[in-house]
């Protein structure tokens, strides 16, 4: 992996962004996203997540975060490991889910691709992360991160889409609450 996607700087904001295996669209249903969202809520409350932008896609997600324990890998690596193992636990048990037996074969395929995965794999294993460096830098990620789903032709208004921290920059604090 290039040095170049990193956390290096351990007390840094940081920019990421992580996809479901073969981008997936799994976040169609509220109970998916309910997971998404308590997660984050646990990981402010309890491992020093500070988060400052996100943005849930129906096959991935957007942060803007930083580790208040000075361990942003070892946090998204335990959010990413709780949500895959939560997300497909709700799959298997949800008799509404008409894509279940395809989404878990297509998680069993990507699992069997990697010799650290044991069974199934959800979530894509990169996460790419950048960190922000200026106040031009951090308002230019705020702003993709914000308008992905307008450019993904869901909402023409980015306060629109429920899950995104557009809604908590006019002041809607409804779903996730964020640092600012």
């Amino acid at each position: 992996m290039s040095r170049k996607y990193k956390f290096h700087n351990k007390q840094g904001a940081y920019y990421i962004s992580f996809a479901t295996v073969y981008w997936l669209d799994v976040f169609t249903r509220q109970e998916y996203f309910n997971v998404l969202e308590e997660s984050i809520t646990y990981c402010r409350a309890e491992k020093g997540m500070e988060v400052y932008a996100y943005c849930f896609m129906p096959s991935h997600v957007h942060l803007i975060f930083r580790s208040a324990n000075d361990d942003p890998s070892g946090l998204i690596r335990d959010f990413k490991g709780f949500t895959a193992r939560k997300l497909i636990k709700t799959i298997e048990e949800n008799p509404q889910e008409s894509r279940k037996e395809w989404l878990l074969w297509m998680m069993e395929r990507a699992g069997k691709n990697k010799s650290n995965v044991k069974h199934l794999q959800f979530w894509q294993q990169h996460n790419k992360p950048i960190e922000l460096w200026s106040d031009k830098v951090i308002q230019q990620k705020i702003d993709y991160i914000h308008n992905n789903p307008v450019e993904s032709g869901f909402v023409t208004n980015p306060v629109d889409w429920k899950y995104s921290s557009a809604r908590n920059y006019q002041d809607d604090q409804t779903i996730l609450k964020v640092d600012v």
